[in-house]
């Protein structure tokens, strides 16, 4: 039996199916819209100038360092590749990952941690950040080497095909602010440290 209500009566206008017997049938037909046609799009010959474009370029640790320069965000390098930001209340680290670091990984880390016998709540409170949020997708980590549970929201973009400067600098920036929301978030209205 189908999980939405059947009702006696036509389908779509069309007379009921029957069988011969006191049982109805009815058929309902439905069609695959047409693919719309991709807008086109006129760039002005002036734009198209590369004097007047930024150019787009592979993403290195060391764009990104001047990125959160930029950013005013204050970072250390950890000579593996790796460039951690530190706050009050967290660390954001911001890497490239990937078979040939093309992937843009920032991932957030409160400082506190949340005890063993508190994992289901942690489970569910991570659980309604993904349920309500777009960017930054939290877990619970791995327990530390004293038994306690680290907390995480993560966020990667693929840049295979490279960026202009401005768009990273945007990118790290949202990233640096949902980081910040999320450990916020964590120690007020998810009441979980």
């Amino acid at each position: 039996m189908p999980w939405w209500s059947w009702r006696p009566g036509s389908a779509a206008g069309n007379p009921p199916d029957t069988d011969g017997d006191s049982s109805v049938r009815s058929t309902v037909r439905v069609g695959v819209p047409a693919q719309r046609e991709p807008s086109r799009v006129t760039i002005p010959a002036e734009a198209t100038k590369t004097e007047e474009c930024e150019q787009i370029s592979q993403v290195t640790l060391a764009r990104i360092g001047k990125a959160l320069d930029l950013l005013d965000i204050r970072f250390l390098a950890d000579g593996g590749g790796s460039l951690l930001a530190m706050w009050e209340r967290h660390a954001v680290l911001f890497t490239l990952e990937g078979p040939d670091d093309e992937i843009l990984v920032m991932r957030a880390r409160p400082h506190s941690t949340v005890p063993p016998d508190w994992a289901d709540r942690a489970y569910r409170v991570v659980n309604e950040w993904n349920h309500t949020r777009r960017f930054c997708k939290a877990y619970v980590g791995d327990p530390t080497e004293r038994g306690q549970l680290p907390i995480y929201a993560e966020l990667q973009v693929p840049l295979a095909a490279g960026t202009h400067d401005a768009l990273l600098v945007e990118m790290l920036d949202c990233g640096a602010a949902v980081a910040t929301s999320f450990v916020d978030w964590l120690h007020d209205e998810g009441a979980l440290l």
